[in-house]
């Protein structure tokens, strides 16, 4: 059966898309990695461009645990002894040991009482808020939360939503309150870590507030918190921004094992009884394949090694080069948000220039991802910049002399 009319009504949708000028589907394709050598870190070769070698300064791989050796050959290891695939689901047949392991390092990790693989952190976001939405739930969300939060609060179809200012503690109260007495239950949600700018949730004060209202919900107030660009990267020990803000823990709490950890899938901590009760609901993990037993083994040992003497220095070292690189922008006066967090965006604040400037960084061999309207408002043009443990000083000064011949130029 022929379908031109359907074909030529997507093909007006794509071109109102590609006027935007943020298309996503003309992906980089790496078909390469280069060791570190000479004092500088690893450099992706891309297909077309094989002459050249990129600097990625646009990687959620924040502890470089994606190409460490220990973390590969844990994977391979897994591989050979239990196959390539799990086969199934978790309740059929396809819960493998390092899954179970996994999930128990996990909760002790994060000090919850359990753990629970997902697919992604996106099918953890959605697989957990879903079930916990009744018809008498309220939805309280930060205005600038991932697209993960704002398509689970749709698919979640709440009594009520109310979005707040960003990061604005009296809007949030004030929001919450707004529930008070309709609903039964209320959500709260935010990301720890804001990963278009890099900026943190005001964690105690949302559980300061939550708590303080909680006895106005018959079945309370449950603060989430989708920690995905924290975990790994953030706090002294690299538990998130929980950790560094000291605000005591959120009542479940979401992460990745696709950014710090470098593997991937995602996962839901928390009490044991909400746990129990997503196994049995969340039909993104009942019915939904889950990571791999070699990429469960491989997040295992990149969990020791976080925790291990060498995850330490990892983590001074990220610190170190963040610091290096934000002072750096500072130095060559550009604008740019403060903060300790490997997210470094760089204020264009304008879209032809961000889009100029992210061409003048690839021809000069560093990746990173320039937001332009819609993705951020209008005058918040922004490139977002990336560290990583695998990132050394001449790294950061490579690109920072990049970016001084740009505004020179």
């Amino acid at each position: 059966m022929p379908h031109d009319r359907f074909l030529e009504a997507l093909a007006g949708e794509l071109a109102a898309l590609d006027a935007r000028g943020n298309p996503k589907r003309n992906e980089s394709v790496i078909t390469g990695v280069v060791p570190p050598a000479d004092g500088f870190g690893p450099r992706y070769l891309l297909a077309g461009e094989e002459q050249r070698r990129f600097l990625k300064m646009n990687s959620n791989n924040y502890l470089g645990m994606g190409l460490r050796k220990e973390v590969v050959e844990a994977e391979e290891e897994a591989v050979r002894r239990f196959g390539a695939g799990p086969g199934a689901v978790r309740f059929i047949s396809g819960t493998y040991a390092p899954h179970v392991e996994l999930e128990a390092r996990l909760a002790a990790f994060h000090r919850r009482e359990a753990a629970m693989l997902f697919s992604s952190a996106y099918a953890a976001m959605i697989g957990t808020f879903v079930p916990l939405v009744t018809p008498e739930t309220a939805l309280v969300s930060d205005e600038l939360n991932h697209n993960c939060i704002i398509n689970a609060i749709r698919l979640a179809r709440p009594k009520e939503k109310h979005v707040y200012r960003h990061n604005d503690s009296l809007d949030f109260e004030t929001q919450l309150l707004s529930a008070a007495g309709t609903c039964r239950r209320a959500l709260v949600v935010t990301d720890g870590i804001f990963s278009m700018r890099g900026d943190h949730a005001p964690l105690h004060e949302i559980l300061t507030v939550a708590h303080r209202h909680d006895a106005r919900f018959p079945e309370n107030v449950v603060v989430i918190v989708d920690d995905s660009h924290g975990v790994g990267a953030y706090g002294p020990t690299g538990r998130g921004t929980e950790e560094h803000l000291r605000s005591g823990p959120s009542d479940l709490l979401i992460g990745t094992l696709g950014k710090a950890f470098g593997v991937n899938g995602g996962y839901v901590t928390g009490p044991r009884g909400v746990i129990d009760f997503l196994r049995e609901s969340a039909p993104m993990y009942i019915y939904s394949n889950p990571i791999t037993p070699g990429e469960a083994a491989a997040a295992l040992t990149a969990l020791e090694i976080l925790e291990s003497e060498a995850g330490a220095e990892l983590l001074a070292h990220l610190r170190t080069m963040t610091r290096r690189f934000r002072d750096g922008l500072v130095a060559l006066g550009l604008e740019t948000l403060e903060g300790d967090h490997p997210v470094v965006p760089l204020l264009v604040r304008d879209t032809a220039r961000t889009t100029a400037l992210v061409r003048h960084l690839r021809a000069h061999g560093v990746l990173a991802t320039g937001l332009n309207y819609p993705v951020v408002p209008k005058g918040h043009e922004t490139i977002r910049f990336q560290v990583s443990a695998d990132h050394t000083e001449k790294d950061v000064d490579s690109v920072l002399d990049v970016l001084a011949k740009f505004r020179d130029g």
